[in-house]
């Protein structure tokens, strides 16, 4: 059986598509509008950084891209929750959106934590080669 393959960026991508849509729906007031600008900052700066990532001229660049990845969709699922307070009539829409950040951010924790551990391996590997 194929494993199915997982597009990140495309995912990326889409999650902040959707977080433009949803916000487009929401009224304009003077507590949600600068809730509203943080929120697609956040979210549409996932894929951002993930495709600087992608692109990334080191390992350590990509290990850095993708923690400014994982930090921007821990923010969004901060700006989610105002969001759903401020608004309360579309909290389940929020709640929905939370959960894809949710997600993207557990993903780029992981890959995180990998990369950190191949960067520690090489830099073991390295420091071993140079003592001998």
């Amino acid at each position: 059986m194929k494993t199915p393959t997982y597009d990140l960026e495309e995912r990326t991508a889409t999650f902040g598509e959707a977080v433009i849509e949803f916000c487009l729906a929401l009224p304009n007031s003077a507590v949600n509008t600068p809730l509203i600008n943080q929120l697609v900052r956040a979210a549409t700066s996932v894929g951002a950084n993930y495709c600087e990532a992608d692109d990334a001229e080191s390992k350590k660049d990509f290990r850095h891209k993708i923690g400014l990845c994982r930090k921007e969709a821990r923010e969004t699922k901060y700006w989610l929750r105002m969001i759903a307070k401020a608004v309360t009539t579309k909290k389940t829409a929020a709640r929905l959106l939370w959960a894809e950040a949710k997600e993207l951010h557990l993903i780029f924790v992981a890959i995180v934590r990998t990369t950190d551990r191949n960067l520690r391996a090489a830099e073991a590997a390295s420091s071993s080669d140079i003592s001998h």
